[in-house]
């Protein structure tokens, strides 16, 4: 769980760059074949019942498909971590070299016009939120933002009525909203150039990350010899 004195500042940058690979990932899903979100499920569920009841039934099996890659990733990020406290040795760079596996053959798909491309980026969201939602105790949310504009909104209330703030939350979610909202500028203009070629950045941000959280375990791990007395 993430606390005010015990959350180091890469948390802060980690957390951003998940948010732009998430808001990256949820403009290509909607600008692509489908107009689907794919990085959260408020909309894809209000999709399935609304062709289910107009009897769309293709359309509503395509959302229903999204929606359990979503949570079968949610699925494989809760196998791999188990535990809920932010320390390293945890198979952070594990779930994220996942991701990153996942969002490359999604590429790979969606260039070929295969639905398959779009639940296998649905699958790489489900496994970045939950691995987040995981360590920090549900206090942090990457894929969407409702939860956080709700919380900011609170917080402003607070700050009007001259009661206490919690800035950490205040400044974490503010970090995360605009990473978000940067990483949605971000895939509407690759999208408009690139295609779905524009989900490599967010496979190889979050390979990057992946292997980054990798080196720094190493290094905390590796003994440290004290220097030999004069």
């Amino acid at each position: 769980m993430l606390r005010h004195t015990a959350t180091p500042s890469w948390v802060y940058f980690g957390g951003m760059a998940l948010a732009v690979t998430a808001g990256s990932i949820n403009a290509v899903g909607f600008l692509g074949q489908h107009h689907q979100a794919l990085s959260h499920m408020t909309g894809t569920v209000t999709v399935l019942s609304m062709e289910l009841a107009r009897a769309n039934y293709g359309v509503a099996l395509h959302a229903l498909s999204i929606l359990v890659a979503f949570f079968l990733g949610c699925v494989l990020s809760g196998a791999i971590i188990r535990q809920g406290s932010l320390r390293l040795g945890r198979r952070y760079g594990v779930a994220l070299s996942l991701e990153s596996a996942a969002l490359l053959l999604s590429v790979y798909f969606l260039r070929q016009g295969a639905n398959i491309g779009d639940y296998l980026a649905a699958l790489a969201c489900g496994l970045q939120n939950a691995m987040v939602t995981t360590y920090s105790g549900s206090a942090m949310r990457t894929t969407h933002i409702t939860g956080m504009v709700t919380d900011l909104g609170i917080a402003c209330g607070h700050l009007l009525r001259g009661t206490e703030v919690d800035w950490f939350r205040f400044r974490i979610y503010g970090v995360l909203f605009l990473g978000f909202f940067a990483g949605g500028l971000i895939g509407a203009l690759g999208y408009n150039r690139f295609g779905y070629d524009t989900l490599l950045l967010p496979a190889i941000l979050s390979g990057v990350i992946g292997v980054g959280y990798t080196i720094t375990e190493h290094l905390e791990r590796r003994p440290h010899h004290e220097p030999p007395p004069a």
